[in-house]
């Protein structure tokens, strides 16, 4: 794992300086779903305090078993409403908020818990019906209406674009959650823009982390590269 790890930091820090970024400014989730417990501490042990899972039950048995090891706990699979009260939880940030009605469950369940809860709002940067997210076109509209909840932080977008061998051909789909990114951002009116800082991009997995640190990535999701193929 320790070599493993070390790659994926040299090829971060390779990619930040070739866009002449500050490879500081880029965080690495280690996508743990279906790793055990165990394996997620030897990480911990190499330095990685961030993780990312998938489903609300899985990740409640490692959080538990890991408590008080300064780990950053980061939602990124789809959420249904009615797990909102455990996501609140359980999460330090909230990835995949793709919907006004999730966005109300999770703004509820954080006022009962007396937290502001970070999250980002997951666009279908590709526009595939098998994938979640709000499409481009309805972004501006639910960016305004998450922003308008007192007990939600809305603080960037995460997409995950058309899988593909060759990663640049994901290029263009991460400028394009860069620029919609931008274009949120700046035309937020004045009461919103005191609320509402889209400072992260959560973009880039294993296969294809390079070119979104190239686009503006500040969250790359990495699970296999970093733990090995799972079942």
């Amino acid at each position: 794992m320790h070599q493993r790890i070390e790659q994926i930091r040299s090829r971060m820090r390779d990619a930040a300086r070739r866009c002449g970024r500050d490879p500081e400014s880029i965080r690495l989730v280690a996508v743990s779903k279906k790793v055990s417990a165990e394996r997620v501490r030897q990480a911990i042990a190499e330095g990685i305090h961030v993780f990312g899972e998938n489903y609300v039950q899985e990740a409640r048995g490692k959080i538990d078993r890991l408590s008080g090891l300064g780990v950053s706990w980061h939602f990124i699979g789809h959420l249904q409403s009615n797990k909102a009260r455990q996501a609140v939880a359980l999460f330090d940030l909230i990835h995949s908020v793709d919907s006004l009605k999730l966005a109300h469950a999770l703004n509820r369940e954080a006022a009962k818990a007396n937290k502001v809860q970070p999250v980002l709002m997951q666009v279908n940067i590709g526009r595939e019906t098998t994938k979640s997210g709000v499409s481009a076109s309805e972004a501006n509209r639910l960016a305004r209406e998450i922003g308008s909840l007192e007990n939600l932080a809305l603080q960037g977008l995460m997409a995950m674009p058309p899988y593909s061998d060759d990663p640049e051909k994901t290029r263009p789909y991460f400028t394009a959650l860069k620029d919609l990114r931008d274009r949120l951002q700046g035309g937020l009116d004045s009461d919103l823009k005191n609320k509402i800082h889209l400072q992260e991009l959560s973009m880039g997995m294993t296969a294809d982390f390079e070119v979104a640190i190239e686009c503006g990535a500040t969250i790359i999701r990495v699970g296999t590269a970093l733990f090995g193929a799972r079942d």
